[in-house]
């Protein structure tokens, strides 16, 4: 009897187990069962082709599924794969998604479309085009190729192949990428770019071209954040800035370095960092930092706390050292550079290879005008050797310490020196002198042979 009362007890747990899997089973199915396509029109024909249901459905054609809508002047349905060909002024409708093609293909099982012609995307906030595409409604995720362009209010961005999210508007671009808003353009080799942020990150063969500020930069990876005007490029970017003088003729910044940032806020700052070059007509330099006020036309580098070197600075045969190297423009055309903390001018004689003009004080002013340098001033703890000349034959050289100095030049060379305030001086007769210029130098004396040329920041450019 207790036999009888358990085997009872386990048929019962089984039935139980049985509906439990039954049921499971019936919502699984009914989960991923597909919603069949619904196709109608003003005229239909009903045939069988290699065991497939096929009807042709022609004129005022309306094809549904879910929440998708296509309308279409002939639509080939193969009721067997839930799939059909549309033809001829096809419209897609899904939410604010709208695509316009002359040939598709919708696929019902995995819910997405496919044309092989001319397509357009539009949602109201943008339009999509290119010779071909794909689009998933259930993702809504388009895959777009061939001369792709996207459209919104902000930027045009063109490439050879664009996938877009609708979800989060973000596109992925590959393959001659450009995306050109109102004052400049990005191209690069693929790109990815939220729409609505207007934020973009570029990679490889970047080139930044700002028309407003006749500038361009190159670099391999690029991140640009439209919101909020900032914009970061790496990879050894180089910078070209092409400004017209106040004489008509051009003259070509170029800027170096691992690192540059762009702000444009009101500053309107280009910041270089790490192994910066600098190069623009007679001028050059090597430092650290260097920011690019755009707006203002100047240039400010200054040495870090952890720097070794200091930002170092040649005009023509001269050499520009200290803590803070300024440059200013004027109409584009060099009118002063400032020279702050330790500072040092040394300028070779051409003629002479060891005889170097040498100057130092706390603060260096250099003032240019059309024929180029005109007058240096120095101040605080002013310290120079000078040497002399008399009909252009060495004449000895002039040792001086002040606490003022005024430096007047022609042509570049130095015409006439003034001390002011506790001025000493000594003079070494040239017999003193020839064959012992080594001698006469300042406690911050030292050469730099790393003067950047044309041919070096060029190097790996595009």
């Amino acid at each position: 009897m207790l036999l009888i009362k358990r085997l009872h007890r386990r048929r019962k747990m089984l039935s139980r187990l049985m509906l439990i899997l039954f049921l499971v089973s019936t919502t699984m199915f009914a989960q991923t069962k597909t919603e069949s396509i619904r196709v109608i029109g003003d005229s239909l024909i009903g045939r069988v082709e290699n065991g497939e249901s096929i009807r042709e459905v022609i004129g005022n054609v309306i094809m549904t599924q879910g929440d998708v809508k296509i309308t279409c002047d002939k639509a080939i349905q193969n009721l067997t794969r839930n799939s059909a060909e549309l033809i001829s002024n096809v419209v897609v409708d899904q939410d604010t998604i709208q695509i316009f093609t002359e040939r598709a293909y919708y696929f019902g099982e995995e819910q997405y479309t496919y044309s092989d012609t001319n397509i357009t995307l539009e949602d109201g906030h943008f339009v999509l085009t290119a010779d071909t595409g794909y689009y998933y409604f259930d993702i809504e995720k388009a895959i777009f190729y061939s001369d792709v362009q996207l459209v919104d209010s902000v930027s045009i961005l063109n490439s050879d192949k664009l996938t877009y999210y609708n979800k989060t508007s973000k596109a992925v671009a590959v393959g001659n990428v450009e995306i050109i808003s109102e004052e400049s353009a990005i191209y690069a080799d693929s790109l990815v770019h939220f729409r609505n942020i207007n934020h973009s990150e570029a990679f490889n063969n970047v080139v930044i071209d700002d028309s407003k500020n006749d500038l361009n930069i190159t670099g391999n990876y690029l991140i640009d954040d439209g919101e909020n005007k900032y914009t970061r490029i790496t990879g050894a970017p180089l910078l070209r800035k092409v400004d017209t003088t106040s004489s008509g003729q051009l003259d070509t910044l170029y800027i170096r370095s691992m690192v540059m940032e762009s702000i444009g806020d009101s500053t309107n700052r280009l910041i270089a960092t790490d192994s910066v070059k600098i190069l623009r007509g007679d001028f050059a330099s090597v430092n650290n930092i260097s920011t690019l006020y755009r707006d203002e036309n100047k240039i400010l580098t200054y040495k870090k706390e952890n720097d070794i070197l200091p930002p170092v600075l040649w005009y023509s045969t001269s050499q520009m050292v200290g803590d803070t190297i300024n440059i200013y423009l004027d109409k584009n055309q060099l009118e002063m550079i400032d020279i702050r903390g330790n500072a040092t001018i040394i300028s070779q004689n051409e003629n002479y290879e060891y005889r170097f003009d040498q100057i130092t004080g706390d603060k260096i002013e250099l003032h240019f005008g059309e024929n180029g340098l005109e007058e240096t001033d120095v101040n605080n703890n002013v310290l120079s050797i000078y040497y002399m000349y008399e009909e252009g034959k060495p004449n000895g050289v002039l040792k001086s310490s002040s606490q003022r100095a005024k430096m007047f030049f022609e042509n570049n060379a130095v015409v006439d020196v003034r001390l002011y305030e506790s001025v000493e001086s000594e003079y070494h007769p040239e017999n003193l002198v020839e064959g012992k210029e080594k001698e006469f130098t300042l406690p911050t004396f030292i050469i730099y042979n790393n003067r950047p040329e044309l041919k070096d920041l060029l190097k790996g450019s595009r």
